[in-house]
């Protein structure tokens, strides 16, 4: 959601922000502490670190969509379960490009590979999306 304070005509609700990870569901990619750089963005590809709603919940998670076209969001952390996003309602925020530990820093592109999926809330049934 974005804060009814700001502009919503302003360029600074579709720049790259930062948040700290908070907790180990995602490690040891993203371990407790570290600052993850999210590009505001409403789709994903098939394996994108992302920042999600999922029934007015916010989430970092790995998406996921198999074969079968079933879409899950998965922590690094396999203790935590995975989060099937069949008959949710679930809007993507952004997608992880960095990951800051103490000043290393690791770059994350999702321009190669499966194709891009919509925002859920503003695209057609599953079978209208774009494959794998």
């Amino acid at each position: 959601m974005a804060d009814p304070t700001l502009d919503s005509t302003g360029c600074a609700l579709h720049e790259p922000y930062a948040l700290q990870v908070l907790g180990d569901q995602m490690e040891p990619e993203f371990p407790a502490g570290c600052i993850v750089i999210i590009e505001p963005t409403d789709t994903c590809r098939n394996g994108s670190y992302i920042f999600v709603e999922v029934e007015g919940v916010r989430w970092f998670r790995k998406y996921v969509k198999d074969a079968g076209g079933a879409e899950s969001l998965l922590a690094e952390n396999p203790v935590y379960p995975e989060i099937d996003l069949r008959g949710l309602e679930w809007t993507v925020l952004g997608v992880i490009i960095q990951r800051n530990i103490r000043r290393k820093i690791k770059h994350y592109n999702y321009s190669h590979g499966s194709d891009a999926v919509p925002d859920p809330s503003r695209r057609a049934p599953a079978s209208d999306c774009l494959s794998q």
